[in-house]
């Protein structure tokens, strides 16, 4: 299904690993690459621009890191990025430029493209977010099924049922897509770009570019 594939959902010129992307079909498949792509690109930067502040971790000189924020690594904060007061980054989080990485919100292994904003209290885990996405105040992602099995994407109006071959898979976002506050994004969440989750949804499975996923799972075309 088009709409799923990477080409649909992302300006990849906003994205460090935009051409490593490029090489995959769908997003979910850059899960298991992100350490690696994070420790190439990390030993590739210049020292004029950043500086590794601990082992794998490096940090552009122009991002604003808070002293109780925790960051390990493998790590890449971008330019302009802002990391706020104890924002807890557990490793395998490739951050991109102009960033806000919230207070208590917490990232793992996880591609957050230029200009996304996770400001207040998120959990984003094993997930893509692509340009200019913005989650709203306590929305998280859901990255392992409640039964421990494989999870699947999923779009019962399209007969669409794609096994990811992964355990852990949270939510690929597209670009300019908008998450409410309090909202669950459950294992295998796709939203394609320029969506909208209305606050306090409960989300599984495909929601297509420019729509409006409203309460009670109902999914409307956005007024063009």
């Amino acid at each position: 299904m088009k709409e799923l594939e990477i080409k649909s959902m992302y300006s990849l010129e906003h994205s460090i690993v935009g051409d490593r992307l490029s090489t995959l079909t769908y997003p979910w498949e850059a899960l298991p690459k992100i350490k690696d792509w994070i420790l190439e690109i990390g030993k590739t930067l210049s020292k004029d621009e950043y500086d590794e502040v601990s082992e794998n971790v490096w940090i552009h000189k122009t991002a604003k890191v808070f002293a109780s924020a925790y960051i390990a690594g493998p790590t890449i904060i971008g330019p302009d990025t802002e990391v706020r007061q104890c924002a807890f980054i557990r490793g395998n989080a490739l951050v991109g430029a102009g960033c806000v990485v919230g207070n208590s919100t917490e990232l793992k292994n996880v591609i957050i493209f230029d200009n996304v904003q996770v400001p207040h209290y998120n959990y984003v885990g094993d997930s893509v977010l692509g340009y200019k996405s913005h989650m709203g105040a306590g929305s998280i992602t859901s990255n392992v099924k409640s039964d421990k099995t494989l999870v699947h994407v999923k779009s019962e109006a399209d007969g669409v049922d794609i096994d990811t071959g992964l355990k852990k898979f949270g939510a690929m976002l597209g670009d300019f897509v908008e998450v409410g506050c309090n909202s669950v994004l459950n294992p295998g969440t796709v939203i394609g770009s320029h969506s909208n989750i209305y606050p306090l949804s409960p989300v599984r499975g495909f929601v297509p570019a420019n729509s409006i996923y409203k309460t009670g799972g109902a999914i409307v075309p956005k007024a063009l």
